[in-house]
């Protein structure tokens, strides 16, 4: 749906809403479901293998001392919780391990604020597979028009963590479709997800920025619930003096908002993860391997290496000697070292205080130097090397473009899904979970596959 909405006019946020609400399981063609499936098993593929990462610990101890009543699933662990408190330690857990998906769009994580909330209210309301996938269809889509409306500023000038600000709204709509509630209510959550909204990108490299997401599935299952029970909130969150837009971005479009997505559909452009680092270093990561892997290069032959990359990287992960595994996820110049060396940049036990003190990846970090002069997208990373014999060597690789082919995607997902469930949950649990998935939009309800995600 196309509709225009003039430029700081009121009526964007009953027109996301209303879009919202009218979306029917029947509106969805068949790739898009195939791209919601592959979302929902990477989500929980990101999830089990992060539910016992220290942050994930410290939160599901201070929430189960909260107490409330156990209605939810907390993934890979033997208890349940109150379905916000859930919903906030599952998010946290799936982000955790900076393994989970990206949409350029917001920019940020689209998946790990919705499916958290969207999961629970599912597993309390005995909800459809098929109802599932059109409503975190219908909050994916809201929360990537929205970040259109306020790029770049939002994310790349002001400083905010879009996963956490957008993915309230994302969750909040997809929880309203949930529920049932009919484009007015839909309105109202919107603005009770809106006022809550909040996550700063200083915080990247610690333990809030997983929190950020684990909240922004809080926030919007919370909006949603409380709009059902007639809640009231601003009902132009998005577009009026002082609302959303104009206190977290200066960039304000409201039209683009409401235009086609590039593709027809914005969970085309989804990008998912085979590094576990931040997404802005795997186009380095991919430069340095292809590099590695058609020349044969040691570490010892690198006199120094060049990365070029837009300015926008500096900002985002640019710490320069990482203390922590967790630190390293966002160190432009040890990933890329890491690649150089051969390190399975895949691999979550890579991640750790012996990477981070290796003499070889620590010499070889200190030879890379940083150009964030060239104004290309962000995705895109140019690496030069000089070798000690003087032979430069280069290599160019785009991130950001989404796969063609979704049977090779999918493919490579169940590979990545099964290395790291399987250590988890066992090879017979694992490849249940990847069958029920393969089914979603048929299962009358989510209890199995939820239950085959507990401890």
């Amino acid at each position: 749906m196309n509709v225009t909405v003039p430029r700081d006019a009121p009526g964007l946020t009953r027109a996301l809403a209303a879009q919202a609400h009218r979306l029917a399981y029947s509106d969805i063609p068949e790739d898009i479901r195939v791209w919601c499936r592959h979302c929902v098993l990477d989500y929980l593929a990101c999830a089990i293998a992060g539910a016992h990462e220290p942050l994930t610990e410290i939160l599901l101890s201070e929430l189960g001392d909260q107490g409330g009543t156990p209605s939810t699933t907390v993934i890979a662990h033997p208890v349940k919780l109150p379905s916000l408190s859930a919903a906030l330690v599952n998010g946290a857990a799936t982000h955790a391990l900076e393994f989970d998906d990206v949409n350029l769009a917001m920019p940020g994580h689209p998946s790990v604020a919705i499916l958290p909330a969207l999961l629970g209210l599912a597993e309390e309301h005995r909800s459809s597979g098929a109802a599932v996938t059109t409503a975190f269809l219908a909050g994916y889509e809201l929360q990537c028009r929205i970040g259109r409306a306020i790029a770049p500023g939002h994310y790349d000038k002001v400083g905010f963590h879009a996963t956490a600000t957008l993915g309230s709204f994302g969750a909040a709509a997809a929880c309203a479709h949930l529920l049932g509630l009919d484009a007015e209510k839909c309105t109202l959550a919107l603005g009770i997800a809106g006022t809550q909204a909040a996550g700063l990108k200083s915080m990247f490299g610690t333990m809030c920025k997983p929190l950020h997401a684990g909240k922004a599935a809080y926030h919007g299952l919370l909006a949603a619930r409380l709009a059902a029970r007639g809640f009231t909130s601003q009902t132009e969150v998005l577009e009026c003096v002082q609302g959303f837009a104009s206190t977290h971005s200066p960039d304000f479009c409201p039209e683009v908002a409401l235009q086609p997505p590039p593709h027809g559909w914005y969970i085309r452009d989804n990008l998912f993860k085979y590094h576990a680092a931040c997404y802005l270093t795997h186009a380095p990561i991919e430069a340095a391997r292809k590099l590695r892997e058609q020349y044969a290069i040691e570490p010892t032959q690198i006199a120094e290496a060049r990365l070029r990359l837009d300015a926008s990287c500096e900002r985002i992960c640019n710490i320069e000697a990482p203390r922590t595994g967790l630190e390293a996820k966002f160190s432009l110049r040890l990933t890329t070292a890491m690649g150089l060396a051969g390190v399975d940049t895949g691999r979550l036990s890579s991640y750790s205080e012996a990477t981070v003190t290796d003499p070889v990846l620590d010499d070889l970090r200190k030879r890379i130097v940083l150009d964030f002069s060239t104004g290309s997208p962000n995705t895109l990373a140019d690496l030069q090397l000089v070798l000690t014999d003087g032979t430069i060597l280069s290599a160019r690789y785009d991130a950001g473009e989404p796969a063609t082919d979704t049977r090779v995607q999918g493919k490579r997902l169940k590979e990545k899904f099964r290395a790291l469930v399987e250590p988890v949950l066992g090879d017979s649990r694992s490849q249940a979970l990847i069958d029920e998935t393969d089914r979603l939009e048929s299962l009358p309800d989510l209890r199995n596959l939820l239950h085959l995600c507990a401890a």
